[in-house]
């Protein structure tokens, strides 16, 4: 059975029906148990949910001078770039993707107000950093779904650079492809495969709405033992 037609219609579906908990149990069922990113990885607000496709982009430790040039000599060009690549990771966003930031040491935050209004006029649907989130109270009033492992000021400007996006990439030993679906809010982040797509957002709605029909039969006295057999959910 088909749920939807179009990808806004898919985010449409699971933004009004569905949730990280419910989506992770249907993966579980299909063998994909390693989806869900680090537990320290939460939304910098509690209302904050992030569906969209994975845009990921690599970043690495850098030692820069003052004018954020490298120190010392480098073969990579990109080194010479304030930033590196992350300016054209950024403006390369496209509606409905979610920026999402890993590699390098957690010593400088990865996100920032700037960067949430560059995100927001392209229509992007939010960034996930695995990394530090700084100038909080501006992304908080522009209110961009912003999941990250916490606040912290320090500047990545002559820490590290971008030097690769739309690339694979791994975070917490799962695994990110370009177009991936992530869906995040209160209780995580997780990976759905662009190929599982259907299979899995289609079981996550079926359980979701069974759900439903056991909470009521719990509530109009049925035991959990007596819901489970019946349902095979719980």
């Amino acid at each position: 059975m088909a749920y939807w037609e179009t990808e806004e219609e898919l985010i449409g579906l699971i933004r009004r029906e569905l949730f990280t908990a419910v989506i992770g149990d249907a993966m579980d069922r299909l063998g994909m148990r390693r989806q869900f990113l680090p537990p320290a990885i939460q939304p910098l607000s509690d209302s904050m949910m992030v569906i969209g496709r994975a845009m990921p982009v690599l970043t690495a430790d850098v030692w820069d001078d003052e004018r954020h040039q490298a120190v010392g000599a480098s073969e990579n060009p990109v080194m010479a770039q304030p930033f590196g690549l992350m300016l054209r990771a950024l403006d390369d966003l496209r509606a409905g993707e979610v920026y999402l930031c890993t590699g390098g040491t957690p010593r400088y935050a990865l996100w920032g107000e700037l960067m949430s209004t560059r995100a927001l006029r392209l229509g992007a649907a939010g960034a996930v950093l695995d990394g530090y989130v700084r100038d909080t109270p501006g992304i908080l009033r522009l209110g961009f779904p912003t999941f990250g492992i916490g606040r912290y000021a320090q500047d990545q400007g002559p820490r590290g650079k971008a030097v690769d996006f739309r690339c694979t990439v791994e975070v917490g030993g799962v695994r990110i492809t370009p177009g991936d679906l992530l869906v995040g809010d209160l209780e995580g982040v997780l990976v759905v495969p662009r190929d599982a797509i259907v299979e899995v957002i289609s079981q996550a709605v079926e359980k979701a709405r069974g759900e439903k029909l056991v909470r009521q039969a719990i509530e109009e006295g049925m035991s959990a033992t007596e819901a489970f057999e019946k349902f095979g959910i719980l």
